[in-house]
C-alpha cells in the first residue's frame, strides 16, 4: 500500500474541520497538529474572513521598497541598452553618468540585475561536466596489474614536424613497454600501438591514464572509443583526477628522464627521433638500475602477462538478472517505450541495467558503472547518482 501524501493545505483544512466539530479544545487541537495557538487562530481567522481560499499560501513580497530603483532610471538604462545592445553594465553606466551627471545611478550589480530581469541578457549555457570516479586507489602489487600510459608533451623535430611520444609502462616493475613517436594523438595511431603491445606482452588488468584524448572524453563516465575497446578486452580503464599528475607519478618521473636523454636537443627527423627512443628503452629496461627496485633493472622484474590478445573481440557478458539494451546509432536506448539518451560513444554497444530500487536502475558497461537511470525523469545521471527526493509534507506555520 503506497504512503499517503499530505500537503500543508490538506493539514489546514483538517485543522479547520476538526475545530468546527468542537471535539477538541484549542490547546489540544494545536498540539495534535504541532503548531502554536497563535498560528491556529491565524488560520481560523483567515477561514472566517475569506473561506477556503484563505487557507492558501499568500505572497510574502513586501508592498513597498524604499531603496528600489526608480522607474525613470530603469527606463534610461534600458534605452541606452537598446542603442548599444552589446554593451555591458560598466559601459552603460559610464555613458549615462556623462549624459546625466545630476542623477544618482545604481551600482553595476544592480544594472546587471535590471538587464537580466528585462530579458536583455541571455543566460549562458552551462557546459556539461562529466563525473569522475575520484582518485585511483588500486595498488601496483604485481607485473601487468596496472599499466600506465600517457603522451609526453609534443615537440618539433629538426625538420619542423611535430612528434607526439606515446609511452606505456608497467607500474610495478617500471618496465617501459613502448615509446612510439606519433604524428598526432589520434585514436587510430594509439590503438595500433596498444594492439602491438598487447600482442607482444599480453593484456594487463588495468590501464591508468589521464583525462586527455584519446584516453577519455566528455561523454558519460568519460568513456572514449579507446577505453571501450579496452573494456571489451577485459581491461579496466582507470583515470587519475584532472590536474593531478602526481597520481600517475611513476610515469611522470619516467617522462622526466626520457625528456632529458632523448629530446634535448630534438633529432633532425621523426625517424631519427624514434631511433633515440628505441635506444633509451633498451638502456632503461636492461642496463639502468632502478632505485625503487633495489638497484635491479626493470627487465629482471617484469614478465609478460598470461592473458593473451584474442583473435576476435569478445562481447560483454552480464549477470542473468540484468536488463540488457543495445545502444542505437543515435546514442539512445528504449526504456518503457521512452527514449533515453546514453551517448553516441556507446553506439551499437550493449549495456546492462540492474534494479536497485523501485524505478531506480544502475547502468553498467561491462564492469564499469556508468550512471543511474531514474524512471521519474528517464535520464541517466552521473555514476555517483543523484539522491532521490521524496516529499515530506508538513503543516507550515506561516
Amino acid at each position: 500500500m503506497p504512503w499517503k501524501e499530505s500537503s500543508p493545505m490538506d493539514q489546514r483544512t483538517l485543522f479547520v474541520a476538526d475545530h468546527l466539530k468542537e471535539l477538541f479544545s484549542m490547546i489540544e487541537l494545536c498540539e495534535r497538529f504541532g503548531i502554536s495557538r497563535q498560528t491556529g487562530y491565524k488560520w481560523l481567522a483567515r477561514f472566517r474572513d475569506e473561506g477556503p481560499v484563505g487557507l492558501l499560501e499568500q505572497s510574502r513580497r513586501p508592498k513597498s521598497c524604499p531603496h528600489q530603483t526608480s522607474q525613470a532610471v530603469v527606463d534610461a538604462i534600458l534605452e541606452a541598452r537598446d542603442h548599444n545592445p552589446r554593451w555591458g553594465a560598466k559601459k552603460l553606466l559610464a555613458i549615462l553618468r556623462k549624459r546625466y551627471p545630476d542623477r544618482s545611478w545604481p551600482a553595476r550589480c544592480t544594472v546587471c540585475d535590471i538587464l537580466k530581469r528585462e530579458g536583455c541578457i541571455a543566460p549562458r549555457r552551462r557546459r556539461r561536466r562529466p563525473g569522475h570516479p575520484g582518485k585511483p586507489l588500486t595498488p601496483m602489487t604485481a607485473p601487468n596489474e596496472i599499466w600506465t600510459a600517457d603522451f609526453k608533451g609534443q615537440f618539433r623535430t629538426g625538420d619542423g614536424q611535430y612528434c607526439y611520444p606515446l609511452t606505456v609502462a608497467d607500474g610495478f616493475s617500471r618496465y617501459i613497454l613502448g615509446c612510439q613517436g606519433l604524428l598526432s594523438p589520434s585514436l587510430k595511431g594509439t590503438q595500433a600501438v596498444f594492439r602491438q603491445l598487447f600482442g607482444e606482452f599480453g593484456l594487463p588488468r588495468i590501464i591508468r591514464t589521464d583525462n586527455g584524448a584519446p584516453f577519455a572524453t566528455c561523454a558519460i563516465r568519460r568513456l572514449s572509443r579507446l577505453s571501450i575497446w579496452w573494456i571489451r578486452l577485459g581491461i579496466y580503464p582507470e583515470l587519475i583526477e584532472p590536474s593531478h599528475p602526481e597520481q600517475n607519478g611513476r610515469h611522470e618521473r619516467m617522462h622526466r628522464t626520457l625528456k632529458a636523454e632523448t629530446t634535448r636537443p630534438p633529432a633532425p627527423t621523426c625517424r631519427a627521433q624514434q631511433r633515440r627512443f628505441d635506444r633509451f628503452l633498451d638502456e632503461f629496461n636492461n642496463e639502468r638500475p632502478h632505485e625503487a627496485l633495489g638497484q635491479q633493472t626493470p627487465a629482471t622484474v617484469y614478465q609478460p602477462s598470461s592473458r593473451r590478445l584474442p583473435k576476435r573481440l569478445p562481447q560483454i557478458e552480464y549477470p542473468l538478472h540484468y536488463e540488457i539494451r543495445r545502444v542505437s546509432r543515435n546514442g539512445g536506448i528504449r526504456w518503457n517505450s521512452r527514449w533515453v539518451n546514453v551517448g553516441t560513444v556507446l553506439e551499437e554497444q550493449y549495456i546492462g541495467l540492474e534494479e536497485i530500487d523501485n524505478g531506480l536502475w544502475e547502468v553498467y558497461f561491462g564492469p564499469l558503472k556508468i550512471g543511474r537511470l531514474d524512471e521519474q525523469d528517464y535520464r541517466i545521471e552521473d555514476s555517483r547518482g543523484r539522491k532521490r527526493r521524496r516529499k515530506v509534507s508538513t503543516m507550515s506555520p506561516d
